[in-house]
C-alpha cells in the first residue's frame, strides 16, 4: 500500500478481550493500518461501525447475544459499508460459507500467523477476496458436494434464475470472476478494456444484489453445478 494514503481504518470485534488485545497490537505496530475502535458482540458492533465508518472489520464468527453473520448482513446493508473479515477459531463448512453468503470479503482462522492476517487485512481492504488455505479447501468441497447444505440452501434453479437477468458480456464476466481472474485478465479474455470489465462488475452487483465478487463467484457455481 502507498504510504502516503491515509491508514487503513480498522474495528475489532471479538468477545474475547485478549483476543482484541492481541489483534490491536499487532495491527497498530503497521505503519499503513490503525486500529479506531473495539466492540464485544454483533449489536454493539453495529453501533460502533456505523459511529466510526471503518474501511475494515476484523469480525468474530461466535459472540454471545448477535454473532458475526448476523452483524455482518446487517452492517452490508449500510450505505458505503465497511468490507469484513471474519475471523475465527471455526471453520466448519457452514460457517465460511455463510460468512461468505452474508457479503464478508474474507475468512482465516485465529491461529494464522500474524504476518497473514496483517496481509488479508490489507487484502480485503482493497475490495479483493482473501481464504485462508484450510477455508479455501472447505469451499471448494462444499459447492462442489451434491448434497451439502449450500447445495440444498441455493438451488441451481434459482441460480439461473439470477443469471437469467444478466446480458451475454455480463454473464461473460461473471463466469471470468468465478475462475478467478482479475480485471486485466478478464479484459484480454473479452476483447474488451478494463473499463468496460468494471462497468460490467458494477452492473453484477446491482443485479444480483451482491456486495463483493466472492458472492458472484458462489452464484456462478451454483448455477453451474
Amino acid at each position: 500500500m502507498d504510504s502516503q494514503q491515509d491508514p487503513v481504518r480498522v474495528v475489532i470485534v471479538d468477545d474475547d478481550q485478549l483476543v482484541r488485545m492481541a489483534l490491536r497490537l499487532v495491527i497498530d505496530g503497521e505503519p499503513d493500518l490503525t486500529v479506531i475502535a473495539e466492540a464485544a458482540d454483533g449489536d454493539a458492533a453495529i453501533t460502533v461501525v456505523d459511529e466510526h465508518r471503518p474501511d475494515v472489520v476484523l469480525m468474530d464468527v461466535r459472540m454471545p447475544g448477535r454473532d458475526g453473520l448476523s452483524a455482518t448482513r446487517e452492517l452490508l446493508t449500510r450505505p458505503a459499508p465497511p468490507r469484513v473479515l471474519m475471523l475465527t477459531t471455526f471453520d466448519s463448512d457452514d460457517l465460511v460459507l455463510g460468512a461468505l453468503q452474508a457479503g464478508a470479503l474474507g475468512f482465516v482462522l485465529k491461529d494464522t500467523r500474524p504476518s497473514q492476517i496483517l496481509d488479508a487485512v490489507r487484502t480485503v481492504a482493497e475490495g479483493n477476496p482473501v481464504l485462508s488455505a484450510a477455508a479455501a479447501t472447505r469451499v471448494i468441497a462444499a459447492a462442489t458436494a451434491p448434497h451439502s447444505p449450500h447445495a440444498r440452501n441455493t438451488t441451481r434453479e434459482a441460480a439461473r434464475e439470477r443469471l437469467s437477468a444478466l446480458t451475454e458480456r455480463e454473464l461473460d464476466t461473471a463466469r471470468a470472476i468465478a475462475d478467478g481472474l482479475d480485471n486485466p485478465d478478464i479484459a484480454q479474455q473479452l476483447h474488451i478494456s478494463v473499463a468496460t470489465v468494471k462497468a460490467h462488475t458494477s452492473s453484477l452487483f446491482a443485479k444480483l444484489a451482491v456486495h463483493n465478487r466472492v458472492q458472484i463467484a458462489l452464484l456462478v457455481r451454483d448455477a453451474e453445478q
